[in-house]
C-alpha cells in the first residue's frame, strides 16, 4: 500500500480497477456490501447504466472478488458478509475497446483480442477459429483446468453497437458477430458459476441476448439503485472534507459548497423513488481541479444520441417533464419508438419521481452539468448554431441584462443577435424543416437560455392552459408567453387572462410577465410588452 500522508487526497480519475484504487490508497467510496449481494443474488445479470458512472470499477470489483482476492476488501462492508473467500477462474472482456470498429472483421479481430490472455493460461483449440468458439473453449478449459465454475464479465457489452444505431444494415451485421459471442454463455452454462454483463442501453430478448432465457436485468432494481454513482450521504461522510477544501476554494460555507454541487452532479434515479445519486466521475474531477465544471462531456460527444434524437424528431422542450409508463423508456433499442430509452439509458434523463397508483414515472434532466453539455450538442441539431456562436459576445451582454433585472435590455440584446442569424445557412435550413414556426422560435429561447446556465421551463400546464415559457433566476421568474407575427399586447393579456403568473406569485421571487413577438419576416423579435 501507498502512504498517502504525503501525497494527500488521491482521486481515481480514469483508474477503473479496484485492485489499483485499493492498493496505490485512492479515495473509495465503499459499496462492497452492494458488490457482494450482486454476486449472489443469481447467476446471470444486466446493468445499465449511463458512461462515466463507475460500471467498469464495479466489474472490477467484481473480478477481485470472485478471485479470492481478499487482501484488497480489508477493512471494507464486505468483510461482515463474506466468510469463506472462494477463488474462481474469472473471465473479464471490456468491449469499450470495439468501440471504433467499422467492419465485422475488425470487431472479430477485437474479440479474439481480448481472450488472448486466457488463451495464455489456459490454451486453444486448432478448431477454435471464430470469437464465439475461442470463448467457449477457454470456458471450458478454465473449468476443467481448475475443477470450478467460472466467472464471466463483460463490461461495455453494447459499445461496438451504439454508433451503428442510424444504420440498421451495419447494426445487423455487428449484431449478428456478437450474437455468436454471446451465445456461448448460455451453452456453457453448467460450467459457469456467475455472469455479470453491463452497457448503457438496455439488452433486447429479440436478438444478441435471446438466448440467456434467464439473464435478469437488475437496471431499475431498487436493491441496487445505488450501486454506481455516490450517495448524498455518502458525500457528506466519505467526502466532508472535500467538500470543505472546495468550499473554502470558492469562498464559500461547506453547507453552500454542498447544495451547489447537489445542483451541479446530483438527481440520478435508477428506480421508483429510490435515493438520489450523483455522477461520481464529475463529482471526483471537481474536487481534484478545485472547479464545478461540466466533466460528464469532456469525453465525447454522443452522437449516437443526437442522430435518433433527429430521426424520431424528438421535442426538445419537453424533456424537462415528461409522465410515461416504465415500458416508455425501458425498453430495447430495437423496440424504439422514441428517442426517450436512449436518452434514459445515456443518463440525459432520470427519474424524477413515481406514482405506484398510477405506475407512471416523471422523467426529467438529471441536473445542470447535463443541461449545458446536453445543449451544447442540441444547438447545431435543433437551430444549426454552435455553442460558440451563441457564447461569444451575446451571452454574456444578456446575462448581465438578466442578473441586473433588466429584461427590456435583456431582449433588445436577444432581438439584435437573431437579427444576424437569418445570414447563417444553418440557421435558415433548420427554420425551414419545422412545421410550426412559433415552436422554432421556442426551441431557439430554451437552448440560449439554458446555455446560460439559466433554468428554465416550456409549455408549463397550469389550471387553464399551457404556459409558453418561465425561466427561473434566482431573484426573478419571468413568466413569457410567445406569438409568431402577432401582437406582444395580446400575448400579454393571455398571461393575465389565464392566470399563467399566479402559481409564481407565493415564492418570494419578483415574478415578470413578458408577452413577446416574433416576426418570421424578419425572423427576430418584432416587439415586446413587460407587465
Amino acid at each position: 500500500m501507498v502512504d498517502t500522508a504525503f501525497l494527500g487526497r488521491r482521486y481515481p480519475i480514469g483508474i477503473q480497477t479496484f485492485s489499483e484504487i485499493r492498493k496505490e490508497g485512492y479515495v473509495y467510496v465503499d459499496k462492497t456490501d452492494l458488490v457482494w449481494k450482486v454476486a449472489h443474488y443469481t447467476k446471470y445479470i444486466f446493468l445499465s447504466r449511463p458512461r462515466r458512472f463507475g460500471k467498469s470499477l464495479l466489474t472490477t470489483t467484481l473480478d477481485s472478488y470472485f478471485q479470492g482476492r481478499k487482501d484488497l476488501f480489508e477493512g471494507l462492508k464486505i468483510m461482515e458478509l463474506e466468510k469463506e473467500w472462494e477463488a474462481y477462474p474469472v473471465i473479464h472482456v471490456d468491449l469499450s475497446v470495439a468501440k471504433a470498429e467499422t467492419t465485422v472483421e475488425g470487431l472479430r479481430s477485437v474479440l479474439m483480442r481480448l481472450l488472448e490472455p486466457y488463451k495464455a493460461i489456459y490454451g486453444e483449440g486448432s478448431y477454435e477459429t471464430s470469437p464465439g468458439g475461442l470463448f467457449a473453449g477457454i470456458i471450458r478449459r478454465a473449468h476443467e483446468k481448475t475443477g470450478k465454475q467460472v466467472a464471466i464479465i463483460i463490461d461495455e457489452y453494447d459499445a461496438p453497437l451504439l454508433d451503428k444505431l442510424h444504420n440498421k444494415e451495419r447494426l445487423d451485421e455487428f449484431r449478428n458477430v456478437m450474437q455468436e459471442y454471446y451465445i456461448q454463455l448460455k451453452a456453457n452454462e453448467a460450467m459457469i458459476k456467475f455472469c455479470f454483463i453491463t452497457g448503457i442501453t438496455k439488452f433486447s430478448q429479440l436478438s444478441i441476448f435471446s438466448t440467456i432465457n434467464n439473464l435478469t436485468n437488475v437496471s431499475m432494481s431498487p436493491e441496487f439503485a445505488t450501486i454506481c454513482g455516490i450517495t448524498d450521504e455518502e458525500l457528506t461522510t466519505v467526502l466532508a472534507e472535500d467538500i470543505d477544501r472546495l468550499a473554502k476554494e470558492y469562498g464559500c460555507s461547506s453547507e453552500v459548497m454542498h447544495g451547489k454541487l447537489k445542483q451541479q452532479y446530483d438527481g440520478y434515479h435508477f428506480s421508483g423513488n429510490s435515493k438520489g445519486v450523483y455522477n461520481p466521475f464529475s463529482l471526483l474531477k471537481a474536487f481534484q481541479h478545485k472547479e464545478l465544471g461540466n466533466y460528464w462531456f469532456e469525453s465525447g460527444t454522443p452522437t449516437f444520441l443526437f442522430r435518433q434524437m433527429q430521426e424520431f424528431r424528438t421535442d426538445i422542450t419537453a424533456l424537462d417533464d415528461i409522465e410515461v409508463p416504465s415500458m416508455a423508456f425501458d425498453r430495447p433499442t430495437e423496440a424504439m419508438t422514441t428517442a426517450l430509452p436512449l436518452l434514459y439509458q445515456s443518463g440525459y434523463l432520470t427519474i424524477k419521481d413515481y406514482d405506484r397508483v398510477s405506475m407512471l414515472y416523471q422523467l426529467s434532466i438529471p441536473n445542470q452539468e447535463v443541461r449545458i453539455g446536453f445543449t451544447d450538442g442540441l444547438l447545431p441539431t435543433y437551430i444549426g448554431l454552435e455553442s460558440s456562436d451563441v457564447q461569444t459576445g451575446f451571452a454574456l451582454k444578456f446575462w448581465r441584462a438578466l442578473k441586473q433585472d433588466d429584461i427590456n435590455l435583456a431582449l433588445e440584446e436577444m432581438q439584435a443577435y437573431l437579427a444576424g442569424l437569418p445570414y447563417i445557412e444553418g440557421f435558415k435550413k433548420k427554420l425551414a424543416e419545422v412545421s410550426n414556426v412559433e415552436g422554432f422560435y421556442e426551441w431557439t429561447f430554451y437552448l440560449v437560455f439554458s446555455m446560460l446556465n439559466v433554468y428554465v421551463k416550456t409549455q408549463v400546464k397550469c389550471a387553464r392552459g399551457r404556459i409558453d415559457m418561465v425561466v427561473h433566476m434566482p431573484d426573478t421568474i419571468y413568466v413569457f408567453e410567445l406569438k409568431v407575427d402577432g401582437s406582444a399586447q395580446q400575448a400579454l393579456e393571455q398571461i393575465d387572462d389565464k392566470g399563467y403568473a399566479i402559481q409564481y406569485q407565493t415564492e418570494g421571487r419578483k415574478v415578470v410577465k413578458a408577452g413577446v413577438s416574433f416576426s418570421s419576416e424578419t425572423k427576430t423579435i418584432d416587439n415586446w410588452v413587460i407587465g
